[in-house]
C-alpha cells in the first residue's frame, strides 16, 4: 500500500522534473559570431571598434543603411532566436594579404582575426568580396605545408582560414557566405575549398546593392537567404 501511495508523487515529480528540462533547453539561444568585411559592419556594433566601418547612424549617399536592425545579421540573429557573441567585421577586409592597388592588407585579413570571435554556437564567415575586387590572385589550392607568402594569394588563404577555424572552434558550425556577382573563378574556388573541408556555404542570389553594398532591401535578403540555407 505504501508503494502505491507513493507512485501517484514519483509520476508527478518526474513530470515536473520533464517541464523544467523542456523550458531550459527552450531558453537555451545559440550564440552566433561574425567574421566579416563592409557588408557586416556598422559603428558602435563590431569588435573590436577600431575595425573600419562602411555602415553608420548618420545618412550617406553610398547607402541607406542607417539603422542596425536594417543589416543582415541582425535581422538573422533577432529574428530566428540567436544572440550575436561577437561581430569582427572589417571594411575592405579580404581574405587573403593582398589588397587594393597591390597593398598589403594582412593587418585586417580575415586569417589575422580568426581567433577573436569569443566562444559561439555558429560563425558565419563573409568574405571574399574584396579579393574578387581586388583582383588578387588565385593561387593553386594548397592545403598542407603553407607559408606567410602563400597568403597573398586566395586559394592558400582560404585553405588556411577555415583549418585554423576548425581546429579554433571544434564543435562550432562554420558556414561561409558567398556573395553574388564575384568572379567566377573566385566563387568556384570558394566552394572547392569549403567542400574540401566540410564547411557549408551560402550561395548569395540577386541581392540588391547601392554603391557595391546591400542596401535595406538587399540586407532583408541576405537575411532570408542565410535563413533558408542554415534552418529551412
Amino acid at each position: 500500500m505504501h508503494f502505491n501511495k507513493m507512485k501517484p508523487q514519483r509520476f508527478f515529480m518526474a513530470a515536473a522534473l520533464m517541464v523544467l528540462c523542456l523550458s531550459a533547453s527552450a531558453q537555451v539561444r545559440k550564440s552566433v559570431s561574425i567574421l566579416g568585411d563592409s557588408y557586416s559592419t556598422f559603428d558602435g556594433f563590431v569588435t573590436p571598434s577600431t575595425n573600419e566601418m562602411w555602415y553608420y547612424e548618420e545618412n550617406r549617399n553610398t547607402t541607406d543603411v542607417n539603422d542596425v536592425t536594417q543589416t543582415w545579421w541582425h535581422k538573422f540573429i533577432s529574428e530566428n532566436g540567436f544572440k550575436l557573441c561577437i561581430n569582427n567585421s572589417w571594411s575592405g577586409a579580404t581574405i587573403s594579404y593582398y589588397g587594393y592597388s597591390g597593398n598589403d592588407y594582412s593587418e585586417r585579413s580575415f586569417i589575422r582575426r580568426l581567433n577573436n570571435l569569443g566562444n559561439p554556437d555558429i560563425i558565419l564567415i563573409f568574405g571574399g568580396t574584396n579579393d574578387s575586387w581586388a583582383g588578387a590572385p588565385m593561387g593553386q589550392f594548397k592545403y598542407d605545408n603553407l607559408r606567410q607568402d602563400d597568403f597573398f594569394s586566395y586559394r592558400p588563404a582560404l585553405a588556411f582560414l577555415l583549418s585554423q577555424m576548425q581546429k579554433r572552434y571544434p564543435n562550432v558550425e562554420l558556414y561561409f557566405i558567398i556573395n553574388s556577382e564575384l568572379s567566377d573563378e573566385l566563387t568556384a574556388s570558394t566552394k572547392t575549398i569549403c567542400d574540401h573541408y566540410g564547411v557549408k556555404y551560402v550561395q548569395l542570389v540577386d541581392i540588391d546593392k547601392k554603391s557595391g553594398h546591400p542596401s535595406i532591401k538587399g540586407m532583408a535578403q541576405i537575411a532570408e537567404q542565410v535563413k533558408a540555407a542554415l534552418l529551412e
